[in-house]
């Protein structure tokens, strides 16, 4: 409401009237999902996503970028399930933050903003793709070099010390010859007083180690180090990717790494792409909160395959299936399988 009222007070300052500094942008995403999980009932349900948001032009080197959401509250997932009596859906700030160009190589962020931070083939090994952090940072790019720091508050709290997240990752992006590039790079994540507080949002510890009140037994100080490969095979784009991270303050369950390939891009008329990715996540090595809410069912103490493909009815309109094949629970000494099919259907604007 605020980028909207603003704007034609803004539009004396240059020849831009305020129509001409919004852009609108958003999707709608249909999802049929299978869960098999050994020992617990089959469950089959219809989810949608609706996602709706405006970039303001406030000034040549600022905007404003705000979003509205399906899915409520949750950080790590806008997906809402289809089936509560025809009930009315939840919707919430999904994006509300400042995008300040300081350079042509300088970015700063303030606010709920998308995830600043470089992941190897976008797989969700430390954070959810759904997740938006909270905070201030900063991306710098130069030639080859990229680097992203942040300060992020995690957890607020008015009787205690807040739980703040301390991000920083740097990379370069370098020819290979061939029309190939590689990316790879380094990150360093640490969060503060997690121990002896609840696990964050909504106290699900969700893999991670707790006592026997529920609360984090571990601090998670994360180093991680990241590769991706990009060429075309016959016209068709390659993206090979690794991706490790380890917590530095545990001496068990400690590990988090995955590896994968991905092959076509569905984002013209006919176009199509394929990928497999194969995770391991010990129980301590990242936040369970914030990793893949999806893959074994969310959260860390699992491995597997994840297995997708998508086709694109138009430039707009796409088609596509995942397919989740999980081991989970092994440090809890209850390992099991796990099993997740999604069928989607994604309609896009603007």
């Amino acid at each position: 409401m605020l980028a909207v009222i603003t704007m034609p007070a803004m539009a004396e300052d240059n020849d831009r009237s305020w129509v001409d500094r919004i852009r609108f942008n958003g999707d709608i995403r249909l999802r049929y999902e299978s869960i098999d999980e050994d020992g617990v009932p089959e469950r089959s349900r219809f989810r949608f996503r609706a996602e709706f948001g405006l970039v303001a032009d406030v000034d040549d080197d600022i905007e404003i970028v705000l979003q509205l959401a399906s899915g409520g509250d949750d950080p790590v997932s806008n997906n809402q399930t289809i089936g509560d009596g025809f009930s009315t859906k939840d919707i919430g700030i999904d994006l509300a933050y400042v995008d300040w160009t300081a350079s042509d190589k300088l970015h700063i962020f303030g606010g709920k903003m998308n995830n600043p931070l470089f992941r190897a083939g976008s797989v969700p090994l430390i954070w959810d793709s759904d997740l938006n952090p909270e905070g201030v940072a900063a991306k710098y790019t130069s030639g080859k070099f990229f680097g992203t720091a942040g300060i992020f508050t995690v957890e607020e709290r008015g009787a205690a010390d807040d739980s703040l997240l301390y991000a920083a990752q740097a990379g370069f992006k370098f020819d290979v010859g061939f029309d190939a590039t590689v990316t790879a790079g380094i990150g360093y994540f640490a969060y503060t007083d997690t121990v002896g507080n609840e696990p964050f949002f909504n106290g699900r510890a969700k893999g991670n180690s707790v006592d026997a009140a529920g609360n984090y037994v571990f601090d998670y100080e994360d180093v991680e180090i990241f590769a991706q490969f990009d060429s075309e095979i016959a016209g068709w784009p390659l993206r090979i990717y690794a991706h490790a991270a380890q917590n530095m303050e545990v001496n068990n369950e400690d590990t988090a790494y995955a590896v994968g390939a991905k092959i076509g891009a569905a984002k013209q008329q006919g176009k199509s792409e394929f990928s497999w990715t194969y995770e391991s996540i010990e129980a301590d090595a990242v936040i369970g909160t914030f990793n893949d809410s999806d893959f074994g069912g969310g959260g860390t103490d699992s491995s597997g395959h994840i297995l997708k493909g998508k086709y694109a009815l138009s430039k707009r309109v796409t088609i596509g299936g995942t397919l989740f094949v999980n081991e989970i629970d092994r440090f809890q000494g209850t390992e099991h399988d796990y099993r997740r099919i999604q069928l989607d259907v994604d309609f896009k604007f603007d």
